[in-house]
């Protein structure tokens, strides 16, 4: 492919999710280079056109640079350790976008990092899961410099369906924390109400079917329709994920002082499901202790279900935030 893409690229962190948001941007004729700590992953992207770098100092002369990383430390080791890309103060890119889901005090302290360097920042989660990012369906939130946003909006445009800029600073980490906890009291409670219909005698499948083509339904809640009728707990988003996210958002709701007492009571349910041990599994495990909780034994229901993504069905899990 011959790009029309002129700004140059570096991706750091290619996991499922990553992966899928790189070659997007590959696809599209971005002259993209990747790094991933275990390097089989970065070059998955090759036949996309995609160079592999040996270090993250090899994307240092990157117009931009994305992350997309796991974990706070993960984020401040690859940006600001040792080796990591903002460790040469004469060679540094033009700008970070990171699209991880971290919190607003880690995401303030690399933004600081950055300013003092000169590097622009933005802070750009996501919501969806790696199945969604490869058809396009991601939402991104961006703060930080409206400049930089402009001038990169593009780009986040080929990696999702819709690009929401919220302002300055560390907006965009408040709405993806808001946008998770959503995520855990919608799913508590449709797992409440699947259940309660499901011990009166109608299957999941019929419950859920008649739900999600009513204006309750949702998105979400088709996505979800498969894991909940079939069953289907491969992971797409942990309960230890989750847990994480309830963490943050009452954290900032303490500091702000919004009282959020459904957020408070789903994350003690949230919790529960991590001292199941369930923890490897799906986040949608909250139907089965729910079902439990009900004297009620669930089992797979073994419909085809259609999950909305347009690939004409799915038995898999739904699409989750990252």
């Amino acid at each position: 492919m011959t790009s029309t893409i002129e700004t140059t690229v570096g991706w750091i962190g290619c996991g499922r999710m990553g992966a899928a948001m790189a070659g997007r941007l590959a696809r599209a004729g971005a002259p993209l280079t990747a790094w991933n700590r275990t390097r089989s992953k970065a070059e998955a992207l090759a036949p996309l056109g995609a160079a592999v770098a040996d270090t993250i100092a090899d994307l240092r002369d990157r117009d931009v640079v994305f992350t997309m990383v796991s974990t706070p430390a993960d984020l401040k080791q690859v940006l600001l350790g040792e080796n990591g890309l903002l460790a040469d103060a004469g060679r540094l890119p033009g700008a970070v976008v990171d699209c991880s889901t971290v919190s607003i005090e880690a995401s303030a302290e690399v933004r600081e990092a950055c300013d003092r360097l000169g590097v622009a920042f933005l802070a750009s989660p996501v919501s969806g899961n790696g199945k969604v990012a490869e058809t396009g369906g991601l939402s991104l939130v961006v703060s930080g410099p409206e400049d930089t946003f402009r001038r990169i909006e593009p780009l986040l445009a080929l990696i999702g369906k819709s690009v929401t800029y919220v302002g300055e600073g560390e907006g965009a980490r408040l709405v993806k924390i808001a946008h998770n906890l959503f995520l855990g009291v919608v799913t508590q409670s449709l797992a409440e109400i699947t259940v309660l219909a499901e011990k009166g005698g109608v299957s999941r499948a019929a419950f859920l079917e008649f739900l999600n083509d009513s204006v309750m339904g949702s998105v979400f809640t088709r996505y979800k329709t498969p894991a909940l009728v079939n069953l289907d707990y491969t992971p797409t988003f942990t309960p230890i994920l989750l847990r994480k996210d309830f963490d943050l958002g009452l954290a900032a709701a303490r500091r702000l002082d919004v009282p959020m007492p459904l957020a408070a009571q789903t994350a003690q349910l949230v919790q529960a499901s991590v001292g199941s041990g369930r923890v490897d599994e799906d986040f949608a495990i909250l139907l089965d202790l729910q079902a439990a909780a009900s004297g009620l034994e669930l089992k797979p229901e073994n419909v085809q279900v259609d999950d909305g993504l347009g690939d004409g069905g799915s038995d898999g899990a739904g699409a989750e935030s990252r």
